[in-house]
């Protein structure tokens, strides 16, 4: 029986016209699933479903997500990433081995650091919005040096981060930038490749991280995550968004934030 599908250009360059037309056709495309975005049941025999193409290293896995939630695209992962969507996806449980260091990227080269990342929902103007907010564990210093110390927030406007002296707007998009989603957990802050080419990692999670469903549900509706960024020891590990709130609030007054608005790569 046909299904209610979406099969994007990109997913169809990816398994070709003969697997799409199967798809379309009702083979090989499952009647009901659930939602690799809002993890609701879905069925493709009555619900405008869009197909979701995880490509990693050496494999590659289809899914399926309401047409509402996400549109049909290609969502380039890690190896790790992409076995860790396999088994939430199927259930089984495993070993999970740790990706490489998260690097965070200038123009003029890598720098190795450990990041942490938050998220939490920002009020802006009466609505709430999903953000994450980003802080090393140690100074980062330019690429081929040792100081000064710290230059994270010069790195990253160079990135097309823009400073913040008060959270009163939306932070303007940064271009290549992105935040991936998968099987609804935060997986990776991406960001553009020199030249083109596939995004690769800036921030990689050890491993998916839950966001709370509240999150989830702002960042599937604005289709866009805030990512506000700190110098290490400015926001700290914060057991409340509205504590979270007020160190950011601080941090923008002291000239110590940057922000970008990034749009979601996957679900």
């Amino acid at each position: 029986m046909p299904r209610m599908l979406d099969v994007s250009d990109d997913v169809r360059a990816e398994i070709g016209d003969e697997e799409a037309d199967r798809l379309l056709g009702g083979d090989n495309a499952p009647g009901s699933y659930d939602c690799t975005s809002c993890r609701a049941p879905g069925n493709s025999e009555r619900d405008r479903t869009s197909t979701v193409l995880f490509v990693g290293e050496e494999t590659a896995v289809l899914a399926f997500a309401h047409a509402s939630c996400i549109p049909s695209q290609v969502v380039p992962v890690s190896e790790e990433q992409l076995q860790g969507a396999v088994r939430s996806i199927t259930g089984e449980v495993g070993p999970v081995q740790p990706p490489p260091p998260p690097v965070p990227a200038a123009p003029d080269g890598p720098v190795q650091a450990e990041l942490g990342v938050t998220s939490g929902l920002v009020l802006i103007n009466g609505d709430l919005h999903p953000a994450l907010v980003v802080e090393p564990l140690a100074p980062i210093a330019r690429p081929g040096t040792t100081g000064p110390v710290d230059v994270f927030l010069p790195l990253l406007i160079e990135q097309g981060f823009t400073p913040v002296a008060a959270i009163d707007q939306v932070p303007p998009p940064t271009p290549g930038w992105s935040v991936l989603l998968a099987v609804g957990r935060l997986h990776a802050i991406l960001q553009p490749v020199v030249g083109g080419g596939t995004p690769s990692a800036w921030w990689q999670a050890h491993q998916a991280v839950e966001v709370a469903p509240d999150w989830r549900a702002a960042a599937n509706k604005t289709q866009r995550v805030l990512v506000f960024a700190a110098p290490v020891g400015t926001i700290g590990q914060q057991a409340r968004e509205d504590l979270l709130r007020d160190a950011l609030d601080r941090a923008a007054e002291r000239g110590q934030l940057v922000a970008a608005s990034m749009p979601l790569a996957g679900t």
